[in-house]
């Protein structure tokens, strides 16, 4: 059993689809969406999917945060991390169970695919697929899945502003291999299209740099977020 659960801040224009995504699988699993005091609505569009294995859970705001938040009364076997701008391929659940059957395998992810045709995002998918075969790590946005039990026994995410799935996959590779799918997951465009996809390109690696070198991720949210 699958618990995908999904962290939201304001994301009605996107939750829709990106629950459409995981209801797509035949799995028997449920959808937790963890919101972190949305005001645009996104928690009435999530309770319109009352009735099909979707949760709402409503608490405290900052990414680790409320994924820890939606992982505390999902009943999966494995959990499955899942960016509300970011949309599951069909036989998503396959490929899940696939990986989890090795059980040298401590997590998973996909491959990533930028929902956009502009040539340029192509070699950003392809830094990340160098990225992942060179280092195993993956990001959120790649849908980071992972045992429950193991997931419990290194302590949940850290709830830190930034960094919290890099500072995930550090800790898991302690306890295993770190796999990625072939299959991908479309994520959103929207913040490469607003920054400027040169400019996000250069800081992502430049924020890496400094969280290796021991920044507070503090600090590294407040430049993130400018």
């Amino acid at each position: 059993m699958i618990s995908v659960i999904i962290p939201t801040l304001n994301e009605r224009q996107v939750i829709r689809a990106c629950i459409e995504s995981v209801l797509s699988g035949r799995h028997n699993g449920e959808v937790v969406v963890s919101d972190g005091g949305s005001a645009d609505g996104t928690p009435g569009v999530v309770r319109e999917y009352a009735g099909r294995n979707v949760l709402l859970v409503e608490g405290g705001k900052g990414r680790g945060t409320q994924m820890n938040a939606g992982a505390s009364v999902a009943h999966g076997d494995v959990f499955l991390f899942l960016h509300a701008d970011t949309r599951l391929d069909k036989g998503w659940d396959d490929a899940v169970t696939a990986a989890m059957k090795d059980a040298g395998t401590a997590a998973g992810a996909f491959s990533l695919r930028i929902d956009s045709d502009r040539r340029h995002f192509r070699l950003i998918e392809a830094w990340v697929r160098f990225r992942c075969r060179l280092f195993s790590l993956p990001y959120g946005d790649q849908a980071i899945f992972v045992r429950r039990r193991t997931f419990l026994d290194i302590g949940g995410y850290r709830e830190i502003p930034l960094m919290e799935d890099v500072d995930l996959i550090a800790r898991l590779k302690a306890t295993g291999r770190i796999v990625v799918r072939q299959e991908k997951v479309f994520t959103s465009a929207r913040r490469w299209e607003r920054e400027g996809w040169l400019f996000t390109s250069a800081r992502n690696p430049l924020i890496m740099l400094l969280y290796r070198l021991g920044v507070d991720p503090k600090r590294l949210a407040r430049m993130y977020c400018r």
